[in-house]
């Protein structure tokens, strides 16, 4: 089956948003470009906290080794919803985190679900063959200003129990710590 990969060389937008409310929301990865063409994928919050925690990691390393220029952390400067209508393209089961070097970016490519498991090879190759892909290649800046949104969105659900760290309902929870009793 060919491979389909979306492409975003430097995207006017690549953020991290959701759709719902805390405890029943969705989570997304959504890139734009100047010719107005949106793509979203979905995926898990724990991904978006993953992908958020490895990108400081890799900017904060080339920042020591390379001789790139790489902005400290950022506030968020995109509050801003995601892009209406979100239309999810496929599920994300693997992502790879890129250094390219040449064109002092970073990498990102998050890799659709499919029947069989994911090669990691198929992971930011050009190959033909293989699951559906969105790639986008940002600058420095705009991968930590991607970080601080992704930490901020996944911060923002639901406030977790003191007692046990799972996560509260607006009505409480039954708490393992407290013998089953609602908290």
């Amino acid at each position: 089956m060919p491979r389909q990969v979306y492409l975003f060389e430097r995207p006017v937008r690549f953020v991290a948003g959701t759709v719902g409310q805390p405890g029943d929301r969705t989570f997304y990865l959504q890139a734009s470009d100047e010719a107005g063409r949106v793509i979203s994928v979905a995926l898990e919050k724990s991904q978006v906290e993953v992908l958020a925690e490895r990108m400081s990691e890799l900017l904060d390393e080339i920042a020591t080794r390379a001789s790139t220029v790489v902005p400290p952390d950022a506030d968020v400067d995109d509050l801003d919803p995601l892009t209406a209508p979100v239309d999810e393209e496929f599920r994300v089961a693997a992502m790879g985190l890129a250094w390219d070097g040449e064109a002092q970016a970073v990498v990102v490519e998050a890799v659709a679900a499919g029947e069989e498991p994911i090669d990691e090879d198929a992971i930011l190759s050009d190959s033909d063959e293989g699951p559906d892909a969105l790639r986008v290649v940002i600058t420095p800046a705009a991968a930590r200003g991607f970080v601080a949104r992704a930490r901020r969105v996944v911060s923002a659900g639901r406030p977790s129990c003191p007692l046990c760290s799972m996560p509260l309902d607006p009505t409480g929870h039954v708490c393992p710590r407290q013998n089953g009793y609602r908290r």
